[in-house]
């Protein structure tokens, strides 16, 4: 009996996380697939590539102690570097997200020297990668 309402509450679970995830794919501007590149806005254009999306959203609400425990658990992507959209969290579908929380995307590193590790970035540090048609390929601002 206990098995079966572990199943059951398993099943629920699971049922839940991938519906909303589907709402969250659905929002995104960067849908599964996509090649992106990563590129601030900031005064320094590299990119942090976190090694999970919860610290990327604490670094992201300031609350990081020391700049040690930040470079812990990022890469450091160059503007430039291409990747491709694993996942993707758009705040708008999540009605538990806190206010102003910005979306996050799940990728893996297509290019640089991190070339095939996964983290999570901002969304506001993603480009979409078009084709290159002749001459250098242009990233377009999403």
């Amino acid at each position: 009996m206990i098995h079966a309402a572990r199943a059951i509450a398993a099943t629920a679970a699971l049922a839940t996380s991938l519906s909303c995830g589907e709402a969250a794919d659905a929002a995104c501007r960067a849908p599964h697939g996509d090649r992106i590149v990563l590129a601030s806005e900031a005064v320094d254009p590299d990119v942090f590539v976190w090694d999970s999306r919860d610290r990327l959203l604490t670094y992201a609400a300031g609350q990081w102690r020391d700049t040690r425990a930040i470079f812990a658990h990022t890469l450091l992507a160059e503007p430039g570097t291409q990747a491709v959209v694993i996942s993707c969290s758009a705040v708008a579908s999540r009605s538990a997200a806190p206010p102003g929380q910005p979306g996050t995307i799940g990728v893996r590193v297509m290019s640089g020297r991190y070339r095939g590790r996964y983290g999570w970035v901002l969304q506001s540090d993603t480009h979409l990668a078009s084709r290159p048609t002749g001459h250098a390929a242009v990233s377009k601002r999403f």
